[in-house]
């Protein structure tokens, strides 16, 4: 068994992502676990973002410095790939 706290909102959005994918929390929580024995960890990467990072966050939060576009062959012209 295992108890945690989970702040209200989280948890309701979290259970309507899972209830789309078809899953109950206890599936998920055991597919979690399931991922973290197989990969020895946590099955993706935790990292502190760097400070150009932080900063690109930070903007992006503003609304500051984005790339909009049309649709994606605007947005590969656009970041030039």
């Amino acid at each position: 068994m295992i108890r945690a706290r989970v702040e209200e909102k989280l948890k309701i959005d979290v259970g309507r992502v899972f209830n789309n994918l078809g899953l109950t929390t206890t599936e998920a929580i055991t597919l979690f676990y399931k991922q973290i024995k197989l990969h020895n960890g946590l099955p993706f990467s935790v990292k502190i973002p760097n400070k150009t990072t932080k900063k690109v966050f930070d903007e992006t939060d503003k609304k500051k410095n984005l790339l909009k576009s049309k649709n994606s062959k605007e947005l590969f012209a656009n970041l030039e790939i």
